[in-house]
Parts: C-alpha cells; sequence; structure tokens
C-alpha cells in the first residue's frame, strides 16, 4: 500500500536522550520538502545529509578520537549541537519561525563555540531574545513564509549580539 511516509525510530537514540529519537537516514515522506516553507528550506536544506553523516562519524568515533582531523572532529562537534537544537519537550510546539531562528544559527556555525551541554540555555535566551528585542524578524518569516535578505542580515546581527551577552554571561 501507498503511505504518505514512515518514520523510524531508534532505541539508541531515545536512550541517549534524544526525543525524537527519529532515524532520519531511514524516515522517509512523500510529501517531503513540498510541505516546507521557503525559509525552512533554506535553514535546513542540508540538515538531513549531514545529521546522517554526523551519527555514522559518532558511531565510528566511539572506537577512539585521537586519530581523528580537525575536520572531523568540527563536524562531530556541529552535529552534537544540531542534535540538541532538535530536542523538543513532549506537548511543546515550536513554531516554524521559531525553528528557523535557531536552524539558521546552528547551521551557520553561531553556536560552535557554545558548550553542548549549555545548548538548551542559548536556545531559550536566544527564542526570548528574540521575540523583544526582534520580533519582527520571526513576523517576517510568518508572514512570508520566507528569510528575506533583509531579514536574514538582521538574524545575523541579532545572533551575534545575543551571542556575545551569553558568553558574556556564561563566563
Amino acid at each position: 500500500s501507498i503511505t504518505d511516509g514512515q518514520i523510524y525510530l531508534e532505541t539508541d537514540l531515545f536512550n541517549a536522550g534524544i526525543k525524537p529519537a527519529l532515524n532520519v537516514g531511514l524516515s522517509v515522506s512523500r510529501v517531503g520538502s513540498s510541505a516546507q516553507t521557503k525559509a525552512m528550506k533554506k535553514v535546513a536544506g542540508k540538515l538531513r545529509l549531514e545529521l546522517a553523516q554526523y551519527r555514522e562519524l559518532a558511531a565510528f568515533a566511539q572506537f577512539g578520537t585521537a586519530e581523528l582531523g580537525k575536520a572531523t572532529k568540527a563536524q562531530l562537534d556541529r552535529g552534537q549541537r544540531v542534535t540538541e537544537v532538535l530536542k523538543q519537550n513532549q506537548f511543546s510546539p515550536v513554531s516554524v519561525e521559531k525553528q528557523v531562528l535557531i536552524l539558521y544559527a546552528v547551521i551557520n556555525g553561531y553556536l560552535d563555540d557554545i558548550p553542548v551541554e549549555r545548548i538548551a540555555a542559548f536556545e531559550a535566551g536566544f527564542q526570548g531574545y528574540m521575540e523583544t528585542a526582534h520580533p519582527e524578524i520571526a513576523a517576517g518569516i510568518a508572514s512570508t513564509r520566507d528569510l528575506s535578505a533583509e531579514n536574514e542580515e538582521a538574524l545575523k546581527k541579532a545572533v551575534g549580539e545575543f551571542k556575545q551577552g551569553f558568553l558574556g554571561v556564561a563566563r
């Protein structure tokens, strides 16, 4: 029979605290990117591939990271941060605009120097900051369903401002 898609959940991911414990490499959807907004396509275009590569590297790295190169370590570190921002609490839906904001930050390396254990705090603080200091960015994404060049520039600046304050407080 034809389905709209299949999701594969992994016990190992669940036991590692990653919820939803979705295997992005095996899960499929007939709807695909046609259901995504332009803004989400822009920020999450390579996300599935990057996550699959990260999980493969992470499995390999369990045998020791001494021989891993700088680029491989950076990819593992980025993968950890992407995984952290994709975690979602039960009964806590996240608007597409908010997803776009944090995915933009993590995919573009703004979280690379934030300790993994501080990613959740960064995300919560960042979302609050964006709601109060720059509500027009999320509003623009919501109304146009796109991340315009103007909003992207404003977002870059806002992420940098928040990050500077966050790191200043965290240290």
